[in-house]
């Protein structure tokens, strides 16, 4: 079985963009990130990050609404409200242009044939006279 990237997730035969939610059987589209400091026992969670980090962890918004802290740690909320957010209009136009692109198309210039002439012939061999001699 081919894995699938992660930017291209196939959810009902709509290809989706984007990262989901961590929280396992969660399906919904992330909109925040959440990373610890342990040093301070501190969860920062502020708004999803542009690249997934290895020890982030994204979540939708309603995981992030509800998120509790382990007794003695603090919770730092970066931004009081998450929503999510869907492709912007320069996401879109890119795409359009891509769909547009694969759809035209592809001029393929013919390919000369050779002119050749047979000269001399002996059993199966021929010798042929080509264009530049």
């Amino acid at each position: 079985m081919l894995a699938r990237p992660d930017h291209a997730r196939v959810v009902s035969g709509v290809v989706r963009s984007g990262r989901q939610c961590s929280r396992s059987a969660c399906g919904r589209p992330a909109v925040a990130t959440l990373t610890y400091v342990y040093s301070d026992s501190t969860a920062v969670l502020g708004p999803l990050a542009h690249l997934a980090e290895p020890h982030s962890y994204d979540l939708c918004s309603e995981h992030a609404e509800r998120l509790t802290a382990p007794r003695g740690w603090e919770v730092v909320r970066v931004t009081p409200e998450f929503v999510p957010t869907g492709p912007t209009p320069d996401d879109l136009l890119a795409l359009a242009d891509a769909v547009r692109e694969a759809g035209r198309p592809r001029a393929v210039a013919p390919v000369p044939e050779p002119v050749v002439a047979e000269v001399a012939r002996r059993g199966h061999l021929r010798v042929l006279r080509g264009e530049g001699l």
